[in-house]
């Protein structure tokens, strides 16, 4: 098909990744608009470049410019009210409730692929574009998500939550490229970002870290850290400072190493044991949802990842409606309540799910 006249909204963050993207979509022939979306605008803009929050005066102007270079229209579209419900509200929730949540899939599931890609449709746009690390096919009639061919770099895992409706507005350029190549293609483009540094990974969080901005936006209660059996072994400053595995400072003086296995909202406790304890066989995902938008009729063998980080492992999948079963073949350390757990057959997504 081809490409010439059609209209394609990228988002683009200031970054090479999705710098790159809108190059790439030009020089196929397509007609291309960036747009940065305006998220949240707390925060010190003088931070250095690795450590500055997400839409900060100097990311529009790197997206600005590289537009200008790239002779493209540009424009900046406000969801600050949906990102603070959607993703602030939720990531300090979610803490509060003793899980541990990953906010770039409530960004991406909700601002990127929700409300950006219906006000694009809405202007008359063919496609969405973003800089993300993964690739997009046709195959028997329907779209399939495949990792990005640079594993080092791939995304895949933050975009299970796409199904056959987005997947049909969307193109994904960088999935075909490593993130070497996206710094040279940015280069040989002239644009001025090419050489701009990783950001971190909470975008809009800076300095002082995701403990001092929970502390600020919530009421947290000091109370007990107890063994499995009950035993008080000391005090903790707020379950929303502690996520499962955890071992640096919980200040416990013990025979051995004591990590958190589990956050106990109800009684405000927190749980500690051995690394033993923290394995686990098998966990249970709410909110699954499927590429296909049809879960496996059978139980399936599949890998999977229990976090963005995480090595896959294999598993069997038993779906059971809005929730799904995994049973690994070998014990998974640290399955931690609120990360999504995403299932894989080779370099195919098949969906995902939230761990409970």
């Amino acid at each position: 098909m081809s490409s010439k006249g059609e209209l394609v909204v990228v988002a683009m963050s200031g970054g090479v990744d999705s710098s790159s993207a809108a190059a790439i979509l030009k020089r196929e022939g397509y007609e291309v608009i960036g747009v940065t979306m305006r998220l949240w605008t707390e925060g010190n803009g003088n931070s250095p470049a690795p450590y500055r929050r997400c839409c900060s005066l100097e990311e529009v102007e790197d997206a600005r410019r590289v537009c200008q270079v790239l002779d493209i229209p540009f424009y900046v579209l406000n969801f600050e009210a949906q990102f603070q419900t959607y993703v602030v509200d939720y990531f300090c929730r979610e803490y509060l409730r003793g899980r541990t949540p990953n906010p770039c899939l409530a960004c991406n599931k909700w601002i990127k692929f929700d409300f950006l890609l219906n006000r694009a449709l809405t202007l008359g746009a063919d496609y969405l574009a973003t800089g993300h690390y993964a690739r997009i096919k046709q195959r028997d009639g329907s779209y399939i998500l495949l990792k990005g061919i640079d594993y080092a770099k791939e995304q895949s895992y933050v975009l299970y939550t796409l199904g056959q409706k987005e997947l049909e507005h969307l193109l994904l350029p960088m999935g075909s490229y490593s993130k070497g190549e996206a710094r040279r293609i940015a280069q040989e483009s002239g644009l001025p970002v090419w050489d701009k540094a990783e950001s971190q990974e909470i975008c809009f969080i800076a300095e002082g870290g995701y403990h001092h901005f929970l502390s600020e936006r919530s009421m947290t209660q000091p109370g007990d850290i107890v063994d499995t059996e009950g035993k008080v072994m000391g005090r903790h400053s707020g379950i929303g400072f502690y996520t499962v595995g955890q071992r640096r400072g919980l200040g416990l003086a013990a025979h051995e190493p004591l990590y958190v296995l589990s956050i106990n909202p109800d009684n405000n406790r927190v749980v500690v044991g051995t690394n033993d304890q923290l394995l686990s066989s098998e966990l249970i995902a709410n909110e699954v949802s499927y590429v296909s938008d049809e879960p496996p009729q059978v139980p399936t063998d599949v890998t999977a990842k229990i976090r963005y980080k995480s090595p896959e492992a294999k598993a069997m999948l038993y779906p059971q409606g809005q929730q799904a079963r995994l049973v690994f073949e070998e014990p998974q350390r640290a399955i931690t309540p609120g990360q999504a757990v995403v299932f894989y057959r080779d370099d195919v997504v098949i969906g995902g799910g939230i761990i409970e």
